[in-house]
């Protein structure tokens, strides 16, 4: 069964699976660049020339556009608007339903400059630029991915077990 429906809408008894599905998604993306992140922290040549530069996941709100949800203004519900009116104050035209990765950013912050006049990619004066990873940075961000990917699948499965009850009723 698909979460989408035509369109690439997301069926709204669906959408609450989604939510936590592309958060799922997400914190994958964060652990597998964290990883490479790692993995090339001694990097001190790539093909592109310089050291590695460490790179991070750019997240955003994903939305989809139709029909939003009610919402509660001034203490009373207000139907959502469709795509292409102009919603009243307090009405968003797009409903936000989880987060989607924006793409992969690289920091351009420089890494250190060490002394090692024997080290292949040393300059004139002995001093090789080394890539601007910092391992325990990358560790902690590692440990916080990973704890919000389990808190998505905890959601993903409570909110799978509530739907199945429901189709038991």
């Amino acid at each position: 069964m698909s979460i989408q429906g035509v369109g690439g809408v997301v069926r709204p008894l669906f959408r609450a699976l989604a939510i936590p599905a592309s958060g799922l998604s997400a914190q994958r993306a964060r652990i597998d660049v964290i990883a490479q992140n790692i993995a090339n922290a001694e990097t001190t040549r790539t093909p592109e020339g310089g050291p590695y530069q460490r790179r991070v996941v750019e997240l955003a709100p994903r939305r989809v556009a139709g029909d939003a949800p009610p919402q509660i203004v001034a203490g009373e519900i207000v139907p959502g608007v469709r795509a292409g009116e102009i919603p009243l104050p307090g009405q968003p035209q797009e409903a936000a339903v989880g987060v989607a990765v924006e793409g992969v950013a690289t920091d351009g912050t420089e890494g250190p400059l060490v002394y090692d006049p024997g080290h292949p990619d040393a300059d004139e004066n002995g001093y090789v630029r080394h890539s601007n990873v910092r391992i325990t940075d990358e560790l902690v961000d590692m440990m916080q991915a990973r704890r919000m990917y389990e808190a998505n699948a905890s959601v993903f499965e409570a909110i799978k077990g509530m739907l199945k009850r429901a189709t038991e009723i």
